[in-house]
């Protein structure tokens, strides 16, 4: 389980986060993606491609990598605070509450990350 909190604004944490989710997914790994904080706006089709930060690879294709094997959920709250709903966001991408994280957080043998 990976959340990232950081968007646009905190770039390397947040390239961070979605490599090591990437990189999960491609390794066999069962990943959980939350999306929250300033990385809800990655949701949203087109927002990808707007992220640049040198050295890193590109947000657009981590995310497809991510939504071809593992589940990427955006925080119902922070979506929201910002007007994104259900309809608004890429195929694959599900919202979901606190109750959700924390049932997934408490799965056994789960790992959380935090970025």
């Amino acid at each position: 389980m990976i959340k990232v909190t950081a968007g646009a604004d905190a770039p390397e944490r947040c390239s961070q986060a979605f490599t090591v989710a990437a990189v999960a997914v491609a390794s066999g790994v069962e990943v959980s993606l939350w999306l929250t904080g300033e990385s809800a706006w990655f949701a949203l089709p087109g927002r990808a491609a707007e992220f640049e930060l040198p050295h890193s690879a590109p947000l657009p294709e981590l995310l497809e990598g991510i939504l071809a094997g593992g589940r990427i959920t955006l925080c119902t709250q922070c979506a929201a605070r910002r007007g994104i709903g259900e309809k608004d966001v890429i195929e694959g991408v599900r919202i979901a509450g606190a109750q959700v994280f924390v049932s997934e957080a408490m799965g056994e043998g789960v790992q959380a990350l935090v970025y």
